[in-house]
């Protein structure tokens, strides 16, 4: 079932497109990567999609009666709550028919039979609609939230205005989900948060969206956080989408040269190659059946298929970093830069000269002109 349903999305600023006939469709329990370098509109889309902007053309049509749950990177708590006053907010609806029951209650002593029958009828319905949303169990759910966001730990009568970026981001996030929405909007939530509390909260919110299969739009620039939330990732650039798959099918079936170099770290090493009878040489490495026709192509291959070898493309050694399991070397090569991963146990000197070859089957060809993909060498 279609929740949420996007036709040719047309929007700018001034002369700048920021949208050109963007059509998109948002499918229950589907979970999307909204991705693209900052500026290219994610967040317009999100405020667009939230009704808080109407796009110049194109029309953005919700299912009926859809709770939508909306986090962005700006959302602030107010000083002066603590921890479980920001997470018991999500209940603001229920506790006010709470407050209304109490009224109610109080109203009883003084009634007449007519007015005693109208209240004791609105009293029933109100117990009721408690008892349906858990009402009596707020508390435990609370605690919850906020056991598996780490938040017991801080203590939930601390002050939201003595925590980290990072530590509000996470209460904001276990307020959201106790309003169980049918869909989450979040827009570049992680950005405040450092290195670390970034890995612990997308593993957090990728198992609660498993557990709850509830449905989530994650705005976001960076594609390594997308790649590990989403089940499909929209990559946008200049205002269209450009490829729209699954992060594993993204990266090994990019569509075109763009797609590939922002998808995948460290970024593709590309390098521009002249065909002739359908095959391209640099240096002492050879690649065949490229194209029948002569025309420039760009060669594409990744950082971690790549083999050292005694003859193939020569480089010299500029850096080499140690990154646990791997290490990293950046080679220059004719005032080309390339990445290339090595096992830990692989020893040069930065400065001395190597050998590359990229692994059969694991070459991307685009076309020089469009930047189109043509074909896996």
């Amino acid at each position: 079932m279609s929740i949420l349903n996007v036709e040719h999305l047309t929007h700018g600023f001034g002369d700048r497109a920021i949208f050109n006939d963007v059509s998109f469709r948002l499918l229950k329990g589907e979970h999307i990567g909204l991705v693209g370098a900052n500026g290219e509109g994610k967040s317009t889309f999100m405020s667009i999609v939230t009704g808080k902007l109407m796009p110049d053309e194109g029309k953005v049509e919700w299912a009926k009666n859809v709770n939508v749950g909306y986090l962005d990177q700006h959302a602030v708590l107010e000083a002066g709550m603590t921890i479980q006053d920001a997470l018991k907010s999500a209940f603001d609806p229920l506790l006010q028919k709470e407050e209304r029951m109490n009224e109610i209650c109080d109203l009883l002593g003084s009634a007449d039979e007519k007015e005693m029958e109208l209240l004791m009828e609105e009293l029933g319905l109100i117990q009721d609609d408690l008892t349906l949303h858990d009402f009596y169990t707020i508390d435990a759910k609370v605690e919850e939230v906020a056991r598996a966001l780490g938040l017991l730990d801080l203590g939930l009568d601390r002050d939201v205005t003595d925590l980290s970026g990072g530590q509000r981001t996470k209460v904001l996030l276990g307020k959201l989900l106790l309003e169980k929405p049918d869909i989450l909007l979040l827009d570049e939530p992680l950005s405040n948060l450092d290195t670390k509390l970034r890995v612990e909260t997308r593993q957090e919110i990728r198992r609660i969206q498993k557990e709850t299969g509830v449905t989530a739009i994650f705005v976001t620039h960076d594609q390594e956080e997308a790649m590990s939330i989403s089940d499909q990732i929209v990559l946008m650039k200049d205002g269209a989408i450009e490829q729209v798959s699954t992060p594993t099918d993204m990266y090994l079936n990019p569509i075109n040269k763009f797609v590939a170099s922002f998808i995948g770290s460290p970024e593709m090493n590309f390098v521009n190659l002249k065909v002739k009878d359908g095959i391209g040489v640099i240096d002492n490495y050879t690649i065949k059946n490229i194209t029948k026709e002569n025309k420039n192509v760009i060669l594409g291959f990744r950082a971690e298929d790549v083999e050292i070898a005694n003859a193939g493309i020569g480089a010299k050694v500029d850096t080499v970093e140690i990154l646990g399991r791997e290490k990293l070397l950046t080679l220059s090569h004719n005032n080309r830069i390339f990445k290339v991963l090595v096992e830990n146990t692989f020893h040069i000197e930065e400065g001395k000269g190597i050998y590359i070859r990229p692994k059969e089957g694991k070459c991307y060809i685009f076309d020089e002109k469009t930047e189109e993909f043509i074909k896996k060498c």
